[in-house]
């Protein structure tokens, strides 16, 4: 219970301070808004196609949006000097990086279920699997974020994380089977493309909007909450080796 307080009020102080900025919504919403409605223009879809490309969209706001936010704040703050303060709260290091990303966590929760909410104005999505869905949407946030994490940390600027970020993120909508099967790609791509935490995330929204999932259900969810503590751990490391002299 002693570390409660100072975990809510790091959490509260982000989110006041940093969440729900126009360059958070742009790079969280509307970015993966846009990139749907080029793909409808591009392939002549109609409302047939939106299911399809659902599972998409809710990944590309998660990523966008979670990875968005942590390299600002974090890396923002670390510039700032203001993380060697944090360093000083009666929390050890591990909360205190679990109350730095539990507001994008949420952010990225919260996203995911706006064009969900877009979509079912236009097309019907009553026959989705809520039961597999949250839980989902949960683990894709929490791999987002800590791949955020890991990102923010390992860089010094923050152009530099957003750069990164950059890097990362944009080889993931062709490769995660965003928009397209995987089984598309070349096959020296596939490889990479299973190599990386929104494909399995991704495979599961298709399974619980479409019924199209290509892997079983617990060995997606495995390998994400695997992908979840793997890059938390790397993230502490980084902070370990490089923040804290």
């Amino acid at each position: 219970m002693r570390y409660c307080i100072p975990f809510w009020n790091i959490l509260v102080k982000d989110i006041r301070s940093y969440y729900l900025k126009p360059p958070n919504i742009s790079w969280g919403i509307v970015f993966p808004l846009a990139w749907t409605g080029m793909f409808f223009v591009r392939s002549g879809g109609g409302l047939d196609n939106v299911l399809s490309l659902l599972p998409g969209v809710v990944a590309l706001a998660i990523l966008f949006g979670t990875t968005s936010v942590l390299a600002v704040t974090v890396t923002f703050e670390k510039k700032g000097r203001s993380f060697e303060r944090l360093l000083l709260a009666p929390i050890p290091l591990e909360l205190l990086m679990l109350a730095k990303t539990s507001g994008a966590i949420l952010f990225g929760v919260i996203n995911a279920f706006v064009p969900i909410l877009l979509a079912s104005f236009i097309t019907d999505i009553a026959a989705t699997n809520w039961g597999i869905l949250f839980p989902t949407v949960l683990l894709i946030a929490m791999a987002s974020t800590f791949l955020g994490l890991f990102i923010a940390v390992s860089v010094s600027e923050v152009f530099e994380a957003q750069t990164f970020s950059n890097f990362v993120r944009f080889p993931m909508i062709f490769l995660c089977g965003l928009f397209f099967p995987i089984a598309m790609l070349p096959t020296f791509l596939q490889p990479l493309a299973y190599a990386l935490p929104v494909t399995y995330g991704v495979d599961v929204l298709h399974g619980a909007f479409d019924g199209t999932s290509v892997l079983s259900l617990p060995l997606n969810l495995a390998i994400l909450s695997i992908y979840c503590v793997v890059l938390f751990m790397l993230s502490l490391m980084n902070v370990r080796r490089r923040w804290i002299l």
